[in-house]
Order: C-alpha cells, then structure tokens, then sequence
C-alpha cells in the first residue's frame, strides 16, 4: 500500500499533501528531527529522529520503497530513493526519477563546488510561491493516484 513519506524540517508543503492524502486514505509519514507538531488526522504519522546529521534522510530511506511517494528537497535522499524504487517529488513540484536524478545530482553537486569557491556566491533561490505550490498538488495528485495502480 501506498505511503506518502516527508521530509517534514523544512518542507512548505505538508499542508498540502496531508489533503492529498486524506482525500485518497492514504498513510503519510511527517519525518523530522522534532519542532513539529503532530497532525490529528489519524492517517498522519509523525517520526521524531535524532538530532544527528541526516538522521531523518537515513530513516526516509531505509522505509521508502516501491509504490511508496517521497517528498524532499534533499537531492541525495531523493537519489537512494528513486534507486530504491520510490516516486520522488520536490517542494516545487518537480518529480525526479531515473532518468533525472544522475543530472539533478550532478547539477547540485557543482552548485555546492561554486558556492565553496566563492564565499561571495551565497544566497537561496527564488522564494517559493503560488506556483510552486499549485504546481506541486498537481504533480503529487499525478503521482499518488499512479503509485495507487501500481
């Protein structure tokens, strides 16, 4: 059975899927390192971790798989899950699987090699808007009513 799994820190969008969810009585995992608080709706879980780096990307992995739907902005989870079968989608709607994830890797990899070299090279991106988010409901109600056919 389909479990959507979030990597719940610093995710803009968990409001958002947890009504994805709920309108297809699916289970959805909040996976965090605490500071969150637990959602009432019982089709929701929250997984507290410990404080330690990657701590809630290792438990992601390590429970994710085949049919299940994760949802991160950390591109090096998103890699171990798409490897292990999972649909893979960013706050912003874009969805990653094999035939992207070696390019998106590789992409955030030189990216983090520029800002290393060049301390002035610093700052976020683009501020998450409307869009994005409209974009992403569509993008996982694609994605979870495909995982829920197999």
């Amino acid at each position: 059975m389909t479990v959507i799994y979030i990597d719940a820190d610093a995710c803009p969008v968990k409001a958002e899927a947890e009504k994805v969810a709920t309108r297809h009585g699916i289970r959805m995992v909040l996976v965090s390192n605490g500071g969150i608080r637990p959602s009432a709706n019982p089709l929701v879980d929250s997984v507290f971790v410990s404080d330690g780096p990657d701590e809630a990307d290792m438990w992601i992995a390590d429970n994710a798989g085949a049919g299940d739907v994760v949802i991160t902005g950390d591109i090096p989870l998103a890699d171990r899950c798409v490897q292990g079968g999972a649909k893979v989608l960013k706050h912003n709607g874009e969805e990653l699987h094999l035939r992207n994830i070696g390019q998106v890797l590789a992409t955030r990899d030189l990216m983090q090699d520029l800002r290393s070299a060049d301390p002035f090279r610093q700052g976020g991106g683009k501020p998450f808007s409307k869009a994005d988010r409209s974009r992403f409901l569509d993008a996982l109600e694609r994605v979870v009513q495909a995982a829920k056919r197999g």
